[in-house]
């Protein structure tokens, strides 16, 4: 569905220095140019730099801090204190209205990267309502908040590296209601509650000499992530992008269809649930993963993390008891006691594991609902 952003690999060479393993990759970008061509060189760059990333095993979460830097206009882009040290745009040019730019981009993935190191966190993604249903109609997309969601779903699922999405619900996010949205994160499973609301579908008329009555459609949201293990929200950010609508203005538009979603306003739609998860990641993926303990049987502790959470045999795990507690204003305040007890994974489900106590003794102090953390020292 990403046609307005496709990338290839069009050359590609590793070597391995003697102080790092040290990577560099060719990579061609290409964007529909809309507003201009400038903002399609940057949406090309970016995503030619996220797909290196990708490729290499880079930290996606630092491509954020990027984004201010690859906005100028120039052959050669240098970092330091970041995995990307080097770019250089080999070559740009435009044909049949989309942006191509060919950049070799230098990379030192490193192994102590947040997501290298932690367990997958789960999301519960909540509905995205539109803040004025009117807006929706031209097109009678009123539904695009749930299929936006979905979309959001994939793109976490498949290109995230520190997160996956535990589930979808419909019940109303509402951070005045937090003791409601940590039951629902934990009957999901889910460390984070994600949501927001679209603000603006609105469209506008350019008269163009050779394409006259050209629309464009704006597509803007708030999005609010919440603790679910406290209910506090963590971070909050506003998005806004705008595409071209190709589609007649009386017609019906299905929202659940690739007619849809691989027009340029379907695309500038997940150009937007792109840089949304890049900033979960940037904001998020070196928070401590929190595995729970379910059940716990004759020194034998189940998780509830597996898997796909990327839990593997011989994983050891430190202990910490759940001393949660209401304070007098009625707000759940979240409190973690360190142990002396560290676990063993000795087996792994796709969803959950099983541990086993390194200190028997101590096993029958543990309860469902304590908290673990992964030893970084492995």
């Amino acid at each position: 569905m990403n046609k307005n952003l496709l990338l290839c690999l069009s050359a590609l060479w590793l070597f391995v220095s003697h102080s790092s393993h040290a990577q560099w990759v060719q990579v061609t970008g290409e964007a529909n140019i809309l507003e201009s061509k400038a903002t399609a060189r940057v949406n090309a760059l970016e995503n030619a730099v996220f797909q290196a990333m990708t490729f290499t095993g880079g930290e996606i979460a630092s491509l954020p801090m990027l984004k201010t830097y690859l906005q100028e206009d120039r052959q050669q882009y240098r970092f330091s204190g970041n995995e990307i040290r080097h770019i250089s745009v080999l070559e740009q040019k435009d044909a049949g209205g989309k942006m191509y730019v060919t950049a070799r981009i230098d990379i030192y993935p490193s192994a102590k990267s947040c997501h290298k190191v932690q367990y997958k966190k789960g999301l519960l993604l909540g509905k995205f309502s539109l803040a004025e249903p009117q807006q929706a109609a031209m097109g009678s997309i009123y539904q695009l908040g749930d299929d936006f969601s979905k979309v959001l779903q994939k793109s976490i699922q498949q290109r995230s590296q520190s997160f996956l999405v535990t589930g979808v619900t419909q019940v109303p996010f509402s951070a005045n209601h937090a003791d409601a949205m940590m039951m629902l994160a934990e009957d999901n499973d889910a460390q984070y509650l994600v949501s927001g609301e679209i603000t603006d579908i609105s469209a506008t008329v350019d008269d163009h000499l050779l394409q006259p009555n050209t629309i464009n459609r704006q597509f803007a949201l708030t999005l609010d992530i919440m603790d679910g293990k406290t209910g506090e929200i963590i971070y909050q950010n506003n998005y806004r992008d705008i595409g071209l609508w190709p589609f007649a203005r009386t017609s019906y538009v299905d929202t659940k269809t690739a007619r849809f979603w691989v027009s340029p306003y379907g695309q500038s739609i997940q150009r937007v649930t792109q840089n949304m998860m890049l900033d979960i990641e940037s904001a998020l993926s070196c928070r401590a993963s929190l595995p729970e303990i379910i059940n716990i049987h004759q020194g034998i502790a189940q998780i509830n993390v597996g898997r796909v959470h990327g839990v593997h045999n011989g994983d050891q795990l430190k202990l910490w008891h759940s001393a949660g507690f209401i304070d007098q204003k009625g707000i759940p305040r979240n409190r973690m006691v360190e142990t002396a007890i560290t676990l063993t994974v000795n087996r792994v489900y796709e969803k959950s594991a099983e541990l086993s106590v390194n200190q028997p003794q101590l096993a029958s102090s543990i309860q469902p609902g304590d908290l673990l953390t992964k030893q970084l020292n492995q």
